[in-house]
This record gives structure tokens, sequence and C-alpha cells, in this order.
């Protein structure tokens, strides 16, 4: 924080006395050159002087960020870029910016428009982050084809709604813009040090125009390869531990019956303490009562994940112009990603699986952080959960503008477009063994220690589930050989495509109103026709008695040496049986495997379309300019799933399809004020009311459930949009060309938020214990009332001397929430940190270049997540480096390094004393050379 203060300080002083900084390529009126020339500033610092002027220019409040040159973007990753901007922020859970929180706003409700329009967007299935959401994986998108973007964090009627914090636009670059015969190629080695491994990247653009500048074309392509490994502890929530280690008193179902507040009645002794299951079992810190009333954590899970990212884009553009007023322009990109991935998780459950066996327990602060078990006398005491997962991401976008203009300043513009989008699990492969194995665990704020007594690299100390019962899919028994399959399921392949379509057409206009006070009048319309589907489908995989894991015929390994080193993960839990990849296949396909069958339960559909027209009047006069309008949208959604609900006479039903349907329309309006009070200082508020619409997989109404967690989830086909009113007021100062102190004060007020509630005690058919059990967890989203965001925003950037500068910014953010059923007190909004820091000091001098970009983001909560779990992650920092030569006038070598600092990634539930994960992802070093002409 004193490095921000003491940057943001310096500004005001080291730009108004930087007499021999070079001018802007684009001075600003009223900061003319002293010698009445222009120079051209290129390279890092005309990127920002380009990034200034326009938000100088703008009438909404808008920030930008622009390439330096053909294909060389600030950062490697667009997000990691967006994250220098204040107010935007992302969040790095799998080491790289995959989505954009702004202004204090959830990713989901922020949107990213491709040359104004959304593109389809779909995510590769393992990733909780933001499934089947509106926004876009900034890490498919590759920064060589970007030429600037936009973040309007106050919207114009004219622009697409949908974003409730703000909209980031992506301008690609045009053929008839640039030069004939541009050329740029890259060549590059990433290379991960946790992973240890490294691969190619490369990318190339080539643009043509002929003499006459009627026709041209642009082609480009990229390609890059990550190799991910992380490794962490996860924890699956906290629960009370009353009914897991003490008697209950049960009910004629067996289950424990609970008091009001939904407390298990437990059995108790004369002194009213209640008893242990285990009768030998003890207690320290506190009393037996005090552990009953004490959480424990629901599962600790030591998590191995690796990840291979291939992403291959091309993209292409054709514009033609065949008089001097009209341009045709035919836009197209295929996005290829391969994000194939495995995920070994190590788990316990230690409340539900081991309670009986309780030893000893250690309550400090009601929380239950050191207990220790025996041997399992129920199935098993931990489990070991392979996945396999084979995902192609594949985005496919083709849009056809046709923009005319008059003499007179009027213009037309028709547009159309078509994407689409594929991703999800194709397949997964599952497959578990268990263990009887003792284990005890010790837990703090930033460690877990889980050891387990006897070998857990030993193949021979793991089995495959052992409860065999008559099988049923989708309700309807299975025969092999004319009867009932009476077996027990060890995994299976899950086939779970998610596709997303979007097609939409519409025009603008604008009609020039002459010298007065308003300029001119903008009008236009568009339809879009969306669709959002899961098609689920699947294979279950028997066997008629349990094998050992020395019986499975396959080759078994360890986890690597080392590989939790750095998490806060210790203990005998962190060198487990490791199965390769080719083995969890083999095993799966030498066992008993029903047929392909389609998931009815677990597929869905959303149709939304929508249709939206407006008009704005934009205003300039005597240094007052700005835009006022409103914008009408008419939404209709219909959501297709199946739902199956069991009873003591059927437990286990066909799902049974069916669909709702909703619709709404809403006016925004929309106003932009901005005050020039001198050539140098701007003035700007602004006020709109605005929508975002559910995430599709929130309208979907089909419920998933976990069988070993105990806990589902699902959609509500009746939610309602996300509804703010926006207010913006920015003071701007611009002494010179290439500096800029900004304070900017901004304000949601949000109605209808959608959160995720949870409802304990209800009743599913256990695929894995074959019966109906009444104790799962349902989780749902609920429109659940309104959310206030109030925040401060401080920007500043400088040309210093001798080619030194400086860009930093502080952002101050608060909000809280309506009561929400089942949590306690107000929340923070998803992603929003109440502080945000940014610095990133430069140097540009010759054919050298060199830059450091800090950022530090406070604590913030992330989700709702298991048995109602505030899932918050804790304040983190990361320190990137580039730097870049010149060798010749066409060719420059670069070297980036991202997450110097490889800080642990730590996720808690409300308090700092309850972890639910800690996370390495490692640092990525990149080096590359670049040819331009």
């Amino acid at each position: 924080m004193m490095l921000m203060s003491t940057a943001l300080f310096g500004f005001a002083h080291v730009a108004q006395a930087q007499e021999t900084a070079p001018p802007a390529n684009t001075a600003p009126s009223g900061a003319a050159d002293d010698t009445g020339e222009d120079i051209v500033v290129t390279g890092y610092a005309g990127s920002l002087r380009q990034a200034i002027e326009l938000k100088r220019n703008a009438n909404a409040v808008v920030d930008a960020i622009s390439a330096e040159d053909i294909g060389k973007f600030p950062d490697r990753n667009v997000a990691e870029s967006l994250a220098h901007i204040p107010g935007v922020s992302i969040d790095r859970r799998f080491g790289e910016g995959e989505k954009v929180a702004i202004l204090g706003t959830d990713p989901a409700l922020n949107r990213m428009l491709l040359d104004g329009h959304a593109l389809a967007s779909a995510d590769w299935g393992g990733n909780d982050n933001d499934p089947s959401s509106r926004t876009f994986n900034y890490s498919l998108l590759a920064p060589e084809l970007v030429d600037r973007l936009e973040v309007y964090k106050s919207p114009e009627a004219r622009l697409e709604d949908g974003s409730l914090g703000g909209t980031v636009i992506v301008r690609t670059r045009r053929p008839l813009e640039l030069d004939a015969n541009s050329l740029f190629a890259s060549g590059g080695y990433t290379y991960n040090d946790r992973s240890e491994k490294g691969s190619v990247r490369g990318s190339g653009l080539y643009s043509w125009k002929n003499a006459d500048e009627t026709f041209g074309v642009l082609i480009a392509g990229t390609y890059d390869k990550q190799q991910l490994v992380r490794a962490g502890v996860e924890f699956f929530g906290y629960e009370k531990a009353d009914a897991r280690f003490f008697q209950t008193v049960n009910d004629a179902d067996g289950n424990p019956t609970r008091d009001s507040a939904g407390n298990a009645i437990l059995v108790r002794d004369a002194s009213g303490q209640p008893l242990f299951k285990n009768p030998s079992a003890t207690v320290s810190g506190g009393t037996r009562n005090d552990l009953a009333n004490a959480v424990l954590p629901f599962g600790i899970n030591y998590a191995y994940f690796q990840q291979k990212r291939e992403r291959t884009s091309i993209s292409g553009t054709v514009q033609y112009r065949p008089a001097s007023n009209l341009t045709l322009t035919l836009n197209g990109l295929h996005i290829d990603g391969d994000y194939n991935n495995y995920s070994q998780s190590m788990y316990t459950i230690p409340g539900a699986w081991s309670g009986q066996d309780l030893q000893s327990a250690t309550v400090s602060n009601g929380v239950v952080t050191n207990a220790a078990f025996g041997a399992a006398t129920s199935q098993r005491n931990a489990q070991l959960d392979t996945l396999v997962r084979s995902t192609k991401l594949k985005t496919d976008n083709l849009n056809f503008f046709a923009d005319w203009e008059g003499d007179d300043g009027a213009k037309v513009s028709f547009l159309g477009g078509w994407s689409k989008a594929t991703g999800g699990r194709n397949p997964e492969y599952l497959f578990n063994v268990q263990t009887k194995l003792p284990f005890s665990y010790a837990i703090t704020s930033n460690s877990a220690e889980v050891n387990y007594t006897g070998d857990l690299t030993n193949p021979a100390n793991y089995f495959t589930n052992p409860s065999n019962q008559l099988v049923t899919i989708e309700g309807r028994p299975f025969n092999v050989n004319g009867a009932q399959l009476n077996a027990a399921q060890i995994g299976g392949l899950d086939y779970s495509v998610t596709t997303d379509r979007d097609i939409f057409g519409g025009f603008d206009a604008t009609v020039p109103l002459g010298d007065g006070f308003f300029k001119q009048i903008l009008i236009g319309a568009r339809i879009t026709d969306h669709v959002n589907k899961i098609d689920a489908r699947g294979v279950n995989t028997y066997l008629t008695s349990s094998k050992l894991g020395n019986q499975l015929g396959v080759t078994t390994l360890t986890t690597p040496d080392g590989i939790f080193d750095g998490t806060g993960g210790s203990g005998s839990a962190t060198k487990y049986l490791n199965l390769p990849q080719q083995s969890v296949i083999d095993i799966l396909a030498n066992s008993i495997n029903t047929p392909l069958f389609t998931k009815v339960g677990g597929s869905t559909r959303v149709e939304e379309r929508t249709a939206a027209s407006y008009v704005q009047v934009n205003f300039d006069q005597g240094g007052l300019r700005g835009n006022v309008g409103g914008r009408l949208v008419y939404t209709r959604d219909v959501s297709f799933y199946a739902l199956s609900l069991p009873t003591k006479a059927n437990p286990n039903p066909t799902p049974v399809p069916t669909s709702t349907a909703t619709d709404y329309l809403k006016f925004l309006p929309a106003l932009n004020v901005a005050y020039e009070v001198s050539p140098q200082f701007i003035v700007r508020g602004a006020a709109a009311k605005v929508i975002s619409r559910p995430r599709y997989q929130d309208l979907a109404a089909s419920i998933s459930q976990n069988d070993t967690t105990l806990d589902a989830g699902g959609g509500n086909p009746n939610l309602k949009p996300y509804e703010s009113t926006n207010y913006e007021i920015t003071a701007e100062f611009y002494p010179r060309a290439g500096a800029l102190l900004s304070l900017e004060l901004y304000r949601r007020e949000i109605s209808n938020y959608i959160v995720s509630t949870s409802i304990p005690n209800q009743s599913f058919f256990n695929s894995l214990e074959g019966r109906v059990v009444s104790t799962y967890r349902v989780t749902s989203p609920i429109n659940a009332g309104k959310a206030k965001v109030n925040g401060v925003l401080v920007n500043g950037q400088a040309e210093i001397w001798g080619g030194f500068g400086i860009q930093a910014n502080y952002a101050y953010q608060d909000s809280s929430t309506s009561v929400i059923p089942g949590v306690t007190g107000s929340l923070n909004l998803p992603y929003l940190s109440k502080h945000t820091v940014n610095v990133i000091p430069y140097f540009e001098k010759g054919p050298f270049q060199a830059r450091v970009s800090y950022n530090y983001r406070s604590a913030y909560f992330r989700a709702l997540g298991r048995l109602n779990s505030l899932d918050s992650v804790a304040p983190y920092s990361q320190l990137d480096a580039s730097a870049s030569l010149a060798l010749t006038k066409n060719i420059s070598i670069t070297l980036n390094a991202q997450n110097l600092l490889d800080e642990t990634y730590i996720q808690y539930n409300g308090t700092r004393d309850r972890p639910s994960a800690f996370y390495k992802n490692g640092r990525t070093y990149v080096a590359s050379v670049s040819f331009r002409l």
C-alpha cells in the first residue's frame, strides 16, 4: 500500500514537471508539442497514450488497452491485461486468468463482445469457476489477434445489454486499416516450473490490400500449448459433529431426529453429556458437548491435477469497398482447444464414513482441528477417485457488416452473425478404489496434515466397491444373460457435451442533427436466437466381486515426490497410489459395462430469444457532451429438462421430461455526461438501468447428484434477471501527453440477485447403496433479494524521465446483500475484493523495453459451496515481468515470467480457521522471437 500511495502522490508533480518528456502522437487539446511538430511515440508508451486518448474522447466511462504493434499485446493472456484496469480483477484458481470481474460483480454478469456482439462459449467440464455462463473464457482468445480492448463501465443505449458491472469489447484488426503486406510472425517456448514441462508456441498474421484500398484480406493464426500441474488440499465444506460422533435418537426409518433448529437429538448420560458412538473415544480442548456443537471438515482431499492446454486459432477478415461510402466486411474465427486433463483425489469424509471409529478429537474455537480414527468398521475410511477427461473446446464465429456513411455524417450499418461453441466431457473416465486404513488429521488456517497408519502407496491396501446390488439404468433393470445384474459399480464413462449457439441480426443508424446542442440521433435494433444445451450420455461399469488394487492387472505408480511441497498439505497423504491414465481406461474396459445410454435427467436445453431496439441522442456544445437514450429489451426463455422424484414405492423412477417458459420486457434508460472544465480537466457522470440474465445452467432445472458426498444441485427455470441501477462519477486530469490522474466513484443498486441455497435432508436414490437415502443436501439458485456495491478507484500513469514510466491504480470496493436463506448475516458479492492494487513500472528506450507488473487483491467471497460453506479466497499477490530487445528494425526477442511469487492460492469457509482449499500452480517462463514487416 505504501508503494501504491507513493506512486500516485507523485503523478501530478511528475507530469507537470516533464518539460523534456516526449509529446504524444495524438496530443490532447491544450497540450501541444513545444516544437509544433508531431512526434510519433510507439511501443508500450505509445500504446498507453492511445488508451488515454480513447478514454479522454469517450462520452461514457471507458478504459482501454491497446496493442503496441501488430501481434504485440501487453500480456500473453487477455484477462491478465484487463486486470491492469482499475476496478477489474481476475481469479487465478488454475494459474492464469480465465474470467473477468468488473466493478465488484461476478464474471458471469459481465459480457465480452467480439467486435460488438457476444461470442458463443463453452468450458472444459472440470472448471467450476463459471459453467454454462454468459461470459467467455479469455484463456481461449489469443492476444495476437487483438487490436485493443475497451471496457465500458457505464453503458450506452446503443451497446448490447446484459452486463451489470461492465462490458468488454474486443476489437480485432481489419485489412483496410493496415498497411499493405503487413506481416507478423513469432515463435517461442513456454516452461512451467511445477510441471517441469515445456512447450512450443507460435503465431502469425498477414494483411494485404490493393493499391486503391478497396479490397483487403487479413489472415492470422496462433498455436499455444501449456502443461499445467496443480496440487493442493481441498475441504468439502464443514458439518456439525453431533450426529457423526455421538449416539442419536432415531426415527422409525433409522434416521436421526432433529429439533426445530436442525440439531440432532443426542443420547446423553446422567450428567447431560452426549454418548460417543465409540465408548473409548476422548476429547480435548473442551467437553463432549463442545465437540457435539463444533464443526469438522466434511471431507479432506489431497488433489493432484494435470492438464494439457493446447490451443489453435485461425481468424480471417475480408473487406470490400465498392464505393467510397460503403464498406463490406466479413470476418471469421475458429478456435480449437485441447484441454484434456487428469484429476486424482485421495480423500476422506471423517464424519460420515469414520465417525463411529473416532478415537480422539481436539476442539478449538468451535472447530475440530485434530482427530484420529481407527480402521474402518464401515465400508471405507478413504477413497481414491481418478477422473480422466477428454475435452475438446471448439468455437466458430462468422460475422458480416455492411457500413454506409453519407457526406453529411449519416451512417447505416447492417450486421449479422453466427457463432457456435462445444465443450464438456467427451468422455470422462471415472474409477475409484477405497481403503480401510486408520488415519488422523490436523488442520490450521493455512495447512493440513493427514496421516494414514499403513502404506498408502501399496495397491494391496486398496479395494474396489464391495457393495453389490441389483443394477438399474435410468430406472429400468439392466440384464446380463437374461437376468438382472447383481454387481457393484466401480465407475463409468460420462459424456456430457455442452453446445452453445448464437445467431443475431440487426442494424444501427446515425442521423446528423446539425450544429446545435444535439448533434446526432442513433437508432437500431437487434434480434438474437441463442441455444445452450447439455447432451448427457453414459456408461456404467461394474464388478461382481471386489478386487484389491494389486489384482487389477494394470501398471500402478505413486504421486511424484514433492508435488505437494509448498501447498500447505503434508503427512503421508501426500504420497498415495497413482494410476496412469491408460490404466484407468483399461480397468474400465476389462470390466462389465452397460451399453451407452442417454442420461435423460442430466440433459438440458435452454432456448433464449431476445429482441432489442434503442434510441440514443448525442449532444456536444460548450465543453458539455454526452448521450442520453433508452433500450427496450424483450426476452423469452424456454428450459427443457427432466425430473425424477423417488418414493418408497418407486425408489428409482424413470426421469420425466418437462419444460418451463418465461418471458419479460425491460426498458433500460442510460445517460452519460462529460464536461471539460479545462482542456486538461474533465468530469463525468453517468446513470443507467441494466439487466443481466441468469446463467444457462441456473435456468436448467435438472438435478445432478453425488452419491459419495450426498449432495445434489439443480437449476431454477423461473429465475428472474438481475436488475441494477448504476451510477458513475469521475474526475480526470490530463496534464500533458502520456499522463493521467483520475478518480472514479461508482455505485450499483442490484435487485433480484441470484444466490445458491442449500436444503438439507432430501431424498434421492443412491446408486452406490441401492436404496433411497434421505440425507442429501440439495443446492439450487433463487432470486435472494437486493445488493449494493460502492467503490472508489484511483488511477494514475505518467512517463517520468529517460524512458522510465509508471502505471498504478487502487480500488476500494464494498458491498452488502439482503438476508440470504440459510446464511447468517450479509455477504460481499462474489469475486469482490475490498482492496485491489496494480503497480506497473516500465522502462523503454531505444531497442530495449522492460516492465514489471505487481497485482494485489484482498480477500474475497467466491461462492456458496457445499453445506452452505462461504467459500472465500485469501489475499493474493502476483508478480509478472517482461523484457524485449529489438535486434533489428524487424526482429525482436522477448522474455516473459508469470507468477514469480508462486503464491499459494488459499480458500477458506467464512473465517480463516476453516480452510477449504490450498493450491500451487507454479511459475511460467516464455521466450520468443518475432518478425514484423
